[in-house]
């Protein structure tokens, strides 16, 4: 009857990192959970650790669906997105009408309850914390290949790396000094 779930499964065929050579591939599906895992660590943090007031499940909603537009569009690699700002801006309103597109599938009664976490208010702590979750997402990614091997990704991890720390956000720092490092270990060091 509604298209609008039959579509959100197909991000798990969507690939990312199309430019790079990865040891192993990601699909849209799995970053985006790994983005909503990282989003509700640094919502809990800033809480926690920084007095914040942030809406805990406002923050992993809005991570859970921060690509859901790539389910029509693809995905398009960072350098190519930003490459200029006539590719950026329309690129956005590709991903603006694609987001519309499935927010139409759904019934009006769902869209509207849909449509603030597909399309969010840009201009929140809770969509800025979604965005240094994506980026650690990517920082975490590029350890993930090193770690395997693959040394396409040592320039991405350092500049990614350099993009964090300019962010200089409490909860992100913490992120990089107290979780990231883990990802270096291997599974018996986790132990």
């Amino acid at each position: 009857m509604y298209k609008f779930f039959a579509f959100l499964n197909r991000m798990k065929y969507i690939k990312r990192w199309s430019l790079m050579r990865s040891v192993r591939e990601e699909n849209i599906m799995e970053h985006s959970q790994q983005v909503a895992v990282i989003a509700h660590a640094l919502a809990t943090i800033k809480n926690k650790k920084f007095g914040g007031e942030i809406d805990v499940n406002k923050v992993v909603l809005l991570a859970q669906y921060h690509e859901v537009g790539e389910v029509i569009t693809g995905d398009l690699p960072t350098p190519i997105k930003y490459f200029n700002p006539e590719i950026k801006s329309a690129y956005k309103d590709l991903e603006k009408g694609a987001c519309e597109r499935l927010l139409g599938m759904l019934p009006k009664e769902f869209s509207e309850e849909y449509e603030k976490y597909i399309m969010p208010d840009e201009s929140t702590y809770e969509y800025k914390l979604v965005k240094c979750a994506d980026r650690l997402s990517a920082y975490l990614k590029c350890v993930e290949e090193i770690k395997a091997g693959n040394s396409e990704f040592k320039k991405a991890k350092s500049s990614i790396g350099s993009e964090l720390k300019a962010i200089k956000l409490p909860e992100v720092d913490y992120y990089l000094k107290e979780f990231a490092p883990a990802y270096d270990l291997t599974l018996d060091e986790l132990d």
